[in-house]
């Protein structure tokens, strides 16, 4: 095996372009995957895979590109591992958060606030579930959100707009049961 002379730069553009997005990464594979140790598993297979397919990106904006990457790496790790991980139970213990700063009466009605969204977000089918991470979440445009799902945009506006419409419906049954 031959050394190639542009694999310093190669890392190094890499590390440039995709290591910035690390956090994001990690952020929508743990929504999708819904356990922060398989995240983890999935966020690093991810990166090697994106590394191995370095050539692919076009241009600088490699946020799309990898977030595209985890996304479908995180898919075959559920296919292979949690056959209907759609249906998986949320754990709030996992992703439940706390400002341990703040006024104790306004970190618990944060919390319980956060608890309702989060248990929102987690009962959305995972399509849905998605494109609420890559926008509201990642802050991600309609443009990149349909290259990360390969689909058109109406596609991501149409899934965005029903997404926000059962988010809606959720917390205001919340609201109603007093939960």
């Amino acid at each position: 095996m031959t050394d190639d002379p542009h694999e310093p730069l190669r890392r190094q553009r890499f590390e440039a372009l995709a290591l910035p997005h690390l956090d994001a990464a990690y952020n929508l594979a743990r929504w999708l995957a819904r356990n922060d140790h398989d995240a983890a598993d999935v966020v690093q297979d991810a990166f090697l895979r994106a590394y191995d397919a370095f050539g692919s990106l076009r241009g600088d904006n490699a946020r799309p590109w990898l977030l595209a990457i985890v996304r479908n790496t995180c898919f075959s790790w559920l296919e292979r591992n949690r056959p209907g991980a759609s249906h998986v139970v949320f754990d709030d213990a996992l992703h439940g958060g706390t400002d341990p700063d703040a006024d104790p009466e306004r970190v618990a009605l944060r919390a319980e606030d956060r608890a309702r969204i989060d248990r929102a977000l987690a009962g959305l089918p995972i399509a849905f579930r998605e494109v609420i991470v890559l926008r509201e979440l990642e802050d991600l445009s309609y443009r990149e959100i349909a290259q990360v799902l390969d689909v058109p945009i109406g596609t991501v506006m149409s899934r965005l707009a029903r997404a926000r419409r059962l988010m809606a419906e959720s917390l205001a049954d919340d609201d109603a049961t007093g939960a």
